[in-house]
């Protein structure tokens, strides 16, 4: 009886590893995350080689992503594996997705997808992503994303200030909303709601 119970034990713990590290390798060395993702997409690695050089190896790999946490001003940073067409300020691909807690208003979700399919609220949660190819864009597109939100800036003016803002960058001019956060953080963002009647 021992002997099966251990030869159980053995088979799970063996399933359970393979399972962790195809999945996720947690506390890997930025060397050894370049060599995990030596076949991905050739724009995936050069973002991804960026990124670990500023914030150092991610705290966790899986077979389509790298995450790092509360790392810099971001409280998650994603590397998605493959990319996504956006067209918008000009066709790029969007694959470095960055999140900040942030609590928008209800009446406020539909200009800010106006403004920009690759910014993403989940209320519940209580966050806010923006997704492009550099982190300036997004630090740009959070950044527009509170001003819609907070009624500073109208969905056009909003385009309008980062389309302009991306061209100066690419002709080297950093305008402020590229370069960090311009707004405090928000506490307490997650919204419960409440239960229907009669739940």
């Amino acid at each position: 009886m021992k002997k099966i119970l251990a030869a159980g034990l053995f088979i799970s713990l063996v399933s359970f590893t393979a399972c962790t590290t195809t999945n996720r390798l947690s506390s890997v060395s930025a060397n050894e995350a370049k060599g995990i993702i030596t076949g991905w997409p050739a724009k995936t690695q050069e973002v991804a080689n960026t990124i670990m050089v500023k914030y150092g190896a991610p705290n966790e790999i899986t077979g389509t992503m790298l995450v790092w946490h509360n790392n810099g001003p971001w409280k998650r940073t994603i590397i998605h594996k493959e990319p996504v067409q956006h067209n918008f300020p000009m066709p790029h691909l969007d694959l470095l997705e960055q999140f900040v807690n942030y609590s928008v208003p209800a009446d406020k979700f539909d200009e800010l997808a106006q403004y920009d399919g690759s910014v993403v609220v989940a209320r519940t949660v209580g966050e806010m992503s923006a997704r492009c190819d550099k982190e300036e864009a997004n630090f740009l597109a959070i950044n527009l994303a509170n001003d819609v939100a907070t009624g500073k800036k109208t969905v056009d003016d909003a385009r309008a200030y980062y389309a302009r803002a991306i061209k100066e960058m690419m002709e080297g001019k950093m305008d402020p909303y590229l370069q960090k956060i311009q707004f405090s953080p928000q506490a307490n963002t997650k919204f419960e709601d409440k239960a229907a009647p009669g739940m």
